[in-house]
């Protein structure tokens, strides 16, 4: 079979090689209004890379063969397709493009021309996205989109962390919303990456606006596949498999490492608990005064994990009718070793028709079934402290069930430590079902000016939870005695109705779009949950329902609660265009919502300007510029995601003493919160720009996004509760750089390359009266946020190194009065009062990077193509909290570095305490010791792919079939003591590392 598949391939490769005689076409691009040559228009034969750009009287020269289809196209106009016989000479006149979709972006309720927008709007190729083996769209965004932060995770199923331009609220959430079909989302974990047709990321207020209350975070418009009219059909088939690896997995200390840690302590506790071990687990041979145990937990917890995913779909369309079929099946494996896994089947379709050349019809529709099993994390934080010195299994644990795993208790400490019965007596199934549908209907009451459309949209989802917790007994420190399962269902629907008119014209010059319209949502969610105990015939999957449950273990554990919340906004927008050269866009929507008691209604203007100065007669001929276009908007928003006005009013009767004399009194308190709108207020300007024939493309943003009235916790005078009130100011400022280089080089080499870097400065503007700071976190690990500062800053003790000698602790006050030693932490007195306490602590940083980057690098010879892509980040910080925990704890692990770096002498480390000071109070204050810096370079994708021509081979049709190699997230390099420096919200204590993924994959359409 195997040498069957050899041949095959050869075959194909010596086909694709030995194609029919090419012959050289010439020809000529002008335009078609004003038959002026046309210059950097891409002449590219249809599905390869091969191609080359007009040069600037509009002359091309290209090597095709007889039956292959040859693309013209370029910004402004429309895509000219045409088929070679015998040519030799090809003259072709390009029309001005208004209507396609390759040269419009997506917007609210509408498209409009690339040339046209006045806002910060990104679109990201559908191709690009396919490039990512990834069961979420999100995911493949990272390191593409200048301002746009996706933080990516490792668990199969789940959703990255995505922020646009920083984040803007204290209380609510800072997450984008998803705009799939028309339809508003929250999560789009259920997309299929190879339905999508175009991606557009709205990062501007002034973008945003006409979505209303859910567009604080900005906004991400997705439109799934569709046909087109007349065209024949197109049966595509797409998909991967391969394998994920951990990758930069932590280096934790060994045996040998461990047990020089214990001796060095002077702990007599932990010096027993070596011997211990030697006594159970026997004596190393090579190393008599340590145990005949060397376990490295992360290899033990850690596996290879399979991906694949396989997708079919057709497309096409007749004179009056499109349609767009598809289906796909998605599977990852968790790379962590138990049922840790994600399955999807997707099913789509897309229906448009003409009724008549007045009236038109259609339907979209999204079918998603997914099981999930969810990984255990607390196995990642067991695996980091388990010791050595224990291996997974112990044969004299003969009282353990059902399995003989083995019990750090055992030999002297504290906890259990071994994660593999969190890993094997833990389930947690989750089925998760979605369908999005919708329906619209068209009218054009004046053709192509004026048009009238109806929409509803519905949204239908539930998660099926079953939560099983099965009985084991490992010692007296780690058991269940009762097994138990959770049920859960959550329900949710989400309805929306829109209807919209829309007139657009053009007098002579001036070019006329308006449109006004309303939406009616209704959303409801029901939630119903139950527990029970001692189920019957628990090693059983069949058994694991509620009804073998013990009736009485229901007492008190069964929840039943939901929530439906109505809206209802009206919205217009005018888009002017004078002479393609002065733009002016200008929106306004009003929104009610009963969650704001003090004020229900929002209204939210935004207006952009445009000038195009290219258009200008002193800019024809100038040799450099083939577009550039200034752009300035401002635009405000609205956030709806808070938590409702809540709380309550209390009366309390106190007794004090005045004079004296006991007196009685009443205090009257209230916790309610009265809440008003949060109001982002953004300003942007931004330049656009086609250089050198449009061969380089420049988008330049600067902005300032300002949050007015934030929800905050403050404190309450006399009765020290705490109130959310609007009396917060945050802003979020930067600046964002996209360059795009592309040129056919000849006819058979081709190259791209892109780069774009954002910079972020998040700053907390003010806070309520007389509060000078909110404290987060835990007493332990404090987060701050503070005016001056970044949103929840890490807040802590800077220090200044390792003391050395007993000469520096005797000329230090501050060491001689807290009796430390050589070896433990040197701290700064930042007041410089001679005494070490909490007024000493600074901000130590945020988990907020303030400089992003990414970059892609393309090059394409003959049927061959090679890209890499890159992304990386800076200025960002990450709790250690897994170092940090030893506070809670002793006889724990470490990780490698620390154990190999510490300080053990004068001149060996000036950066990590003594074995002994790790286990002092001193040390373990929280300190930049904690803090680490969360930079990092990524190579993010790697493909190589081969394209195999249509064509015939031995003596059978053979459709167009591509060959893909990717290899994603394959290098990571940064300085942090984690598996990886993406942390969602900067504190790492059980983060799921991310995996490199190596895939191979195949294209087919026919």
């Amino acid at each position: 079979m195997k040498a069957r598949l050899i041949l095959f391939l050869f075959f194909l490769f010596s086909y694709s090689i030995s194609q029919a005689q090419e012959s050289t076409v010439t020809g000529t691009v002008t335009s078609a209004e004003d038959n002026f040559p046309v210059p950097g228009v891409n002449v590219l034969i249809k599905g390869t890379a091969r191609g080359v750009s007009t040069d600037f009287d509009g002359n091309f020269s290209l090597k095709v063969n007889r039956g292959e289809v040859v693309e013209f196209s370029s910004l402004g106009f429309k895509t000219v397709s045409v088929t070679i016989n015998n040519q030799t000479t090809l003259n072709i006149s390009l029309e001005s493009d208004v209507e396609s979709l390759g040269e419009v972006v997506l917007i609210g309720y509408g498209t409009q021309k690339k040339a046209d927008l006045t806002g910060a709007i990104t679109t990201v190729k559908a191709e690009d996205i396919e490039r990512t083996p990834t069961s979420n769209v999100m995911q493949s965004l990272q390191g593409k989109v200048a301002g746009v932060q996706v933080v990516g995770v490792g668990s199969p199923g789940d959703s990255p962390k995505v922020r646009l331009r920083g984040v803007g609220t204290f209380d609510g959430s800072n997450n984008p919303l998803y705009v799939v079909n028309g339809m508003f989302y929250d999560n789009i974990d259920f997309l299929n990456t190879s339905d999508i047709e175009s991606v557009s990321v709205l990062k501007d207020a002034s973008s945003s606006a006409i979505f209303g209350q859910k567009a604080a975070g900005g906004v991400i418009i997705i439109q799934t596949k569709s046909g087109k009219f007349e065209k024949a059909p197109e049966f595509v088939y797409n998909g991967y498999t391969g394998y994920q690896f951990a990758q930069n997995v932590v280096k934790m200390a060994n045996t040998e490492q461990f047990a020089t840690m214990a001796y060095e302590s002077g702990s007599q506790t932990d010096i027993n608990n070596i011997q211990s071990a030697i006594q159970r687990f026997g004596r190393s041979r090579v190393n008599p005064n340590l145990p005949d145990v060397n376990t490295d937990w992360f290899k033990e917890i850690l596996r290879p994990a399979t991906i694949s995913s396989h997708s079919i779909g057709v497309n096409g369309g007749g004179e009056n009718v499109t349609y767009s079929l598809g289906a796909n099946y998605f599977s990852q494996d968790g790379i962590m070793d138990m049922k840790n896994e994600y399955e999807r089947f997707n099913i789509r379709s897309s229906v448009d028709i003409k009724l008549s050349e007045r009236f038109k019809m259609g339907t979209n529709m999204v079918f998603s079934n997914a099981t999930k099993y969810n990984a255990e994390n607390a196995a990642w934080f067991q695996a980091y402290f388990a010791v050595p010195t224990l291996p997974v299994y112990d044969p004299l644990n003969t009282e353990a069930m059902p399995v003989a795993y083995s019990d750090a208790t055992k030999i002297g400490y504290r906890g259990p430590q071994n994660p593999f019965p969190t890993m094997r007596y833990n389930e947690n199934q989750l089925k998760i079902r979605k369908l999005l549908t919708n329906i619209y209907a068209e009218y054009f009451i004046v053709p192509d000016k004026l048009s009238v459309k109806s929409s509803y949209y519905h949204d239908y989802s539930s998660i099926d939870e079953r939560n099983v917790r099965m009985p084991y007994f490992i010692s007296e420190n780690s058991q269940r005695e009762t097994s138990s399962i959770r049920k859960a269902q959550q329900t949710y629907s989400n309805q929306i109705w829109d209807n919209v008119i829309t007139y657009n014209d053009v007098f002579g010059d001036h070019n006329i779009t308006v449109l006004g319209g309303t939406s009616y949502r209704d959303e409801a969610v029901h939630n119903l949950s139950a527990t029970g105990e001692n189920i019957a015939g628990i090693a059983y999957e069949s058994s694991w329902y509620l009804d073998f449950a013990d009736k009485e273990s229901f007492n008190g554990n069964v929840r039943d609660n939901g929530e439906r919340i109505y809206g209802v906004s009206y919205f217009g927008r005018a888009e002017y265009n004078f002479m393609d050269r002065y733009l002016i866009n200008a929106t306004i929507r009003a929104e009610g919502d009963s969650k704001f008691t003090a004020n229900n209604w929002l209204y939210t203007p935004a207006v952009g300007l445009g000038w195009v100065i290219s258009e200008e007669s002193f800019m024809q001929d100038n040799g450099v510029f083939a577009f550039l276009k200034l752009r300035a908007s401002y635009g405000e928003l609205g956030n709806g995601s808070l938590g409702r006005s809540s709380g309550e009013r209390t009366v309390s009767i106190v007794q004090t003493d005045i004079g004296d004399q006991p007196v009685s009194g009443i205090v009257s308190t209230s916790n309610f919160a009265n809440l008003e709108w949060e109001v982002t207020e953004e300003k942007d300007f931004g330049i656009s720009a086609r250089m050198f024939n449009s061969r380089l493309a420049l988008e330049a943003d600067y902005f300032i996004r300002t949050t007015d009235n934030a929800v905050i916790p403050v404190i309450q005078p006399i009765s020290n509760e705490i109130v959310r009130k609007n009396a917060g100011v945050i802003r979020n400022q930067g600046l964002e750089i996209s360059l795009d280089y592309n040129q056919n080089l000849n006819d058979n080499w081709r190259i791209n390359i892109g780069a774009n870097i954002s910079t972020l400065k998040n700053e907390v503007i003010s806070l309520a009266d007389n509060q000078e700071y909110i404290d987060g976190g835990s007493a332990e690990f404090r987060q701050r946020t503070r005016v001056g500062d970044p949103i929840r800053s890490f807040f802590g003790y800077e220090t200044l190194g390792v003391y050395q000698t007993t000469e520096e602790i005797q000329n230090d006050p501050i060491a001689v009065a807290n009796n430390l030693v050589p070896g433990d932490l040197r701290y700064k007195d930042v007041n410089g009062d001679g005494v070490l306490d909490a007024d000493d602590r600074v901000m130590l940083g945020s988990y907020l990077p303030n400089f992003m980057y990414g970059g892609n690098l393309g090059v394409s010879y003959k049927s061959f193509d090679f890209s890499v892509n890159f992304s990386g980040q800076s200025g960002n910080k990450i709790l250690n909290r897994k170092r940090g925990e030893v506070i809670f704890t002793s006889g724990t692990n470490m990780d490698a570095d620390l154990a190999i770096n510490h300080w053990h002498g004068p001149g060996t480390s000036n950066s990590y305490p003594s074995s002994a000071g790790l286990r002092k109070s001193w040390n373990q204050k929280l300190s930049n010791y904690f803090i680490e810096d969360g930079s990092y370079f990524r190579i993010q994708n790697i493909q190589l792919s081969y394209t195999v021509k249509p064509g015939s081979l031995l003596g059978k049709k053979m459709p167009e079939t591509r060959l893909t190699f990717t290899a994603e997230r394959p290098f990571t390099f940064f300085k942090y003591n984690g598996f990886d420096p993406e942390v969602q919200d900067g504190v790492d204590r059980e983060t799921y590392p991310v995996p490199a993924v190596y895939t191979m994959g195949i294209n087919i359409k026919i």
